[in-house]
């Protein structure tokens, strides 16, 4: 099955994006969060960025 890059529904914290990149890449949430803290100031406007141009995943029945 072909994977889609989506926002976490069911884990997220602010908006969904490390959750959504941590499923895709089947890697812990924490992981990429620490990540995107750690590496650099700029990493702010990336997640801003994937934020509004991610699509939400859709909703599950559980």
């Amino acid at each position: 099955m072909h994977q889609v890059l989506r926002k976490s529904s069911t884990d997220k914290s602010i908006m969904g994006v490390c959750g959504g990149i941590a499923e895709y890449f089947g890697i812990s949430s924490f992981a990429v969060r620490l990540i995107l803290i750690l590496l650099s100031p700029a990493n702010l406007l990336i997640y801003i960025i994937l934020a509004s141009t991610m699509s939400e995943s859709p909703k599950s029945l559980y």
